[in-house]
């Protein structure tokens, strides 16, 4: 994977724990730092296209694990 590199500003606390983390975990800070911007890019990501969750009809009732994955296996299998 091809990186490209950049500057940000952070607040002196938070790099002294990434420090402490990289030194327990025996990696770079910059592997930390690179997790970090993955984490924060992916929570922000939009999709393109909508989730195709599930829906299930029903009494309102609750309803077993079984039931459940019966249901869910019915929907996937069609």
């Amino acid at each position: 994977m091809s990186m490209k590199r950049t500057n940000v500003y952070a607040d002196p606390e938070d790099l002294a724990l990434i420090k402490e983390a990289a030194r327990r975990r025996g990696i770079p800070e910059a592997e930390i730092i690179r997790e970090g911007i993955h984490l924060a890019a992916m929570a922000n990501r939009v999709w393109d296209a909508p989730l195709d969750w599930p829906t299930f009809e029903g009494s309102g009732e609750p309803v077993t694990k079984d039931e459940v994955r019966a249901e869910v296996v019915r929907r996937t299998d069609r």
